[in-house]
């Protein structure tokens, strides 16, 4: 496992620090306004997804490996609704250094 401080991407860093903290203020300053994510293919509303799928359900992303300069990851992602699944996502970084897009899905 690579814990969250040692992946290579700062913007991914700190998303996936924020949905391990549970915390909402570092998850949105983690994103750009009008940051775009889908989950196995279909786009989502990003605040209605993350109330459901991390916060209000205790989601922790175990990070198993990275690629692509770390804005890929092979996650083992649990939450209380669904349990563990093994789980990919991608990432898009804007110039500002957030996370303009998101991309998870099964592994």
């Amino acid at each position: 496992m690579i814990a969250p401080n040692q992946l290579s991407d700062p913007a991914v860093r700190a998303f996936v620090s924020a949905v391990n903290a549970g915390d909402r203020n570092a998850f949105s300053a983690a994103l750009t306004e009008d940051v775009t994510m889908s989950d196995d293919g279909s786009d989502r509303n990003v605040a209605q997804w993350a109330e459901r799928e991390i916060f209000s359900s205790g989601g922790h992303m175990d990070i198993e490996a990275e690629s692509d300069g770390g804005r890929a990851l092979v996650v083992n992602y649990r939450n209380d609704t669904w349990g563990e699944m093994r789980t990919a996502w991608r990432f898009t970084v804007a110039d500002d250094g957030r996370v303009s897009r998101f991309e998870t899905g099964q592994a």
